[in-house]
């Protein structure tokens, strides 16, 4: 394998009739990107070659069969698949979802093998995935069986990070799924995860109410009393830092999430609304607590402007540096683990 010294990125296409063909050509269009790592799209270079006069783009793929193949300094695309695929761009279409599948399996398994050193995923139409086979809300859930660890979702940006107790769960369901096993599981996921990806050397952990005003003293649900409070108790006495749990209502708009290292929140829509609306745009979703890293931008397939080119690459760019940064820290980390005082010589690339 010709790579030379630049990380492997393999990117899953998504959904073909989404923005996720333009995000990846905008993104490596600039050949500087090639500077810091090489590429590998999982799809078809004849469907690559499509995209590519449909947006304009003055790009060269290298195309390969077999991984053994990839070449540094080029923009490889893997054959997935070799049949012809009629895209209709804004169309939910599950035939497309099949290839979205196809893509993201070969992805994975290239990842398992260390084929390739990180994973970017394009979005993906969480409906039309849907199958016999592929039977999972989304990335995060299918990423969590096939490797090793416990996945936990996490927002970043330069200036935030959210991570959530539960993510793909049904508002009615939260609250039953929120025990104390989870809590502990995540909050401990959470703080390896930002001393051994972000460089943070002591983590300082917001968490979020499940309930609102935290349950007003069991007024409106005791949750936050019997099962919340005693679990961060007890991550407390075991020498995590740990404040909460905070009102959810008035926290990010009292600013006081930038006293913080991560925040958790108790379900998806309470801490994502507040990342996208602080970072929508050059925010990134990494999926946290595995043994292998993967990102993808903070947006869905965005129908509504597909192949149009009007979508913004910035998300999905931030994605390939954020996957290259955090597998370079992972490293490091690796080396020095042995030497708990050089741990404190560590630089966060992201702003606390």
């Amino acid at each position: 394998m010709s790579k030379g010294d630049k990380i492997i990125v393999g990117i899953s296409i998504g959904d073909l009739n989404g923005i996720g063909s333009e995000i990846v050509l905008k993104t490596f269009e600039d050949s500087r990107m090639l500077d810091f790592c090489t590429p590998v799209i999982f799809a078809n270079v004849k469907l690559m070659s499509f995209f590519k006069k449909q947006y304009g783009k003055e790009i060269n793929f290298h195309g390969i069969d077999t991984l053994d193949k990839i070449v540094s300094k080029k923009i490889n695309v893997l054959n997935v698949w070799k049949e012809q695929v009629e895209i209709k761009f804004g169309e939910e279409d599950f035939k497309i979802g099949e290839y979205a599948i196809k893509s993201l399996s070969s992805a994975v398994k290239a990842l398992k093998e260390e084929a390739i050193d990180v994973l970017v995923t394009a979005p993906i139409n969480k409906a039309n995935i849907q199958s016999e086979t592929f039977k999972f809300p989304g990335h995060t859930d299918y990423l969590n069986q096939e490797l090793k660890g416990d996945s936990l979702m996490l927002m970043i940006s330069e200036t935030l990070r959210v991570g959530l107790l539960t993510d793909h769960v049904a508002v009615k369901d939260v609250s039953a799924a929120i025990t104390r096993d989870l809590i502990e599981n995540k909050i401990n996921t959470i703080h390896k995860t930002l001393i051994q990806d972000f460089g943070v050397e002591k983590p300082k952990i917001a968490v979020l109410g499940i309930n609102p005003h935290t349950g007003d003293n069991g007024v409106i649900g005791d949750e936050d009393d019997t099962v919340l409070r005693p679990t961060l108790d007890n991550l407390r006495n075991n020498g995590k830092t740990i404040f909460g749990p905070y009102a959810a209502d008035s926290f990010f708009g009292s600013g006081n999430y930038k006293n913080f290292d991560v925040i958790i929140a108790s379900y998806h829509d309470q801490g994502l609304i507040p990342f996208k609306t602080l970072a929508f745009g050059s925010g990134v979703n990494f999926t946290a607590g595995l043994d292998r890293i993967r990102t993808s931008p903070d947006h869905g397939t965005a129908y509504d402007i597909a192949g149009k080119g009007l979508a913004d690459h910035s998300s999905f760019r931030a994605a390939v540096f954020s996957a290259i940064e955090i597998f370079k820290a992972r490293k490091e980390y690796a080396i020095i683990a042995d030497n708990p005082l050089k741990i404190s010589k560590r630089k966060p690339f992201v702003k606390k």
